[in-house]
């Protein structure tokens, strides 16, 4: 049971230290900079081109942000788990030890 717990506190530490509480990252930032920037254009400015393009940029931003989050996954996962072998067999691995 100890051991259980011991793993469970280095997994939440690990988490944290790799910004896993990060709410508010810096694509997040620039996505809702754009959507103002944005709307900024499309109002204020009245070039309406201009402020379409901009409000494309968050979703290309977001979904760039979430390739990397997912790379980086990946490549932890990687470091755990030898490669070819089960997802199973390495949940397994890892809780024995």
């Amino acid at each position: 049971m100890a051991s259980k717990q011991r793993l469970q506190e280095e997994s939440e530490s690990r988490y944290r230290e790799m910004g896993g509480e990060e709410m508010v990252g810096p694509a997040f930032l620039a996505s809702v900079a754009s959507v103002g920037l944005s709307w900024y254009y499309f109002f204020v400015r009245g070039d309406r081109e201009r402020g379409l393009f901009v409000g494309l940029w968050p979703p290309t931003i977001l979904a760039f942000a979430s390739y990397m989050n997912q790379r980086r996954m990946r490549r932890q996962l990687e470091a755990i788990t030898n490669p070819g072998t089960k997802i199973k067999d390495a949940i397994e691995g890892v809780m024995k030890s």
